[in-house]
């Protein structure tokens, strides 16, 4: 029986609550796509990704990039931090064509190793979503359900941590 990896890295869980995926997210820095819970530096994160989203045709999608993790993994006060935030994405288009709500920040870990989690939502109709007040707290569940976009479409995740770190995750 294999797990999921969502459900492994605790992302269902700690961002989301369970879903069945209805698109395929691919995420790509530079030439690398990401694959669920792969390790990245931050050297490597420093440029707003490619995103590609399949999902229904003639669809919507809006992308939520979080780190549960922030500050620190250990005390994560500012759960969940929002990295960059993509409403009307046309299906089978990269993200590029969506509206950035939220500049796209790159993620800087200063202490242990963080998640940092992409979530699709499909919208049923283009809407005007508006950039948060702040970064800090924000709660991917509390977006989801204040623009109605019901339960995630993907998602995926990579671990990240200072340059020059060393070690792994330990579950």
């Amino acid at each position: 029986m294999q797990r999921d990896p969502l459900i492994v890295g605790n992302i269902v869980g700690d961002i989301v609550d369970y879903f069945d995926a209805t698109a395929r997210l691919r995420v790509f820095y530079g030439n690398r796509e990401i694959t669920i819970g792969s390790e990245l530096r931050p050297s490597h994160v420093v440029n707003q990704p490619t995103v590609q989203i399949t999902g229904l045709s003639g669809s919507l999608y809006s992308l939520a990039m979080v780190d549960p993790d922030a500050p620190s993994p250990s005390d994560p006060s500012q759960r969940e931090y929002l990295h960059w935030l993509v409403a009307d994405i046309p299906e089978g288009r990269d993200v590029s064509h969506g509206t950035e709500v939220v500049s796209y920040e790159s993620p800087r870990p200063t202490a242990g190793i963080h998640r940092f989690a992409f979530v699709v939502f499909r919208q049923t109709v283009r809407q005007d979503i508006d950039a948060p007040g702040w970064r800090a707290n924000f709660n991917t569940r509390d977006f989801a359900a204040y623009y109605s976009l019901g339960e995630p479409a993907a998602a995926a995740y990579f671990n990240c941590q200072r340059e020059g770190s060393c070690g792994g995750r330990r579950w």
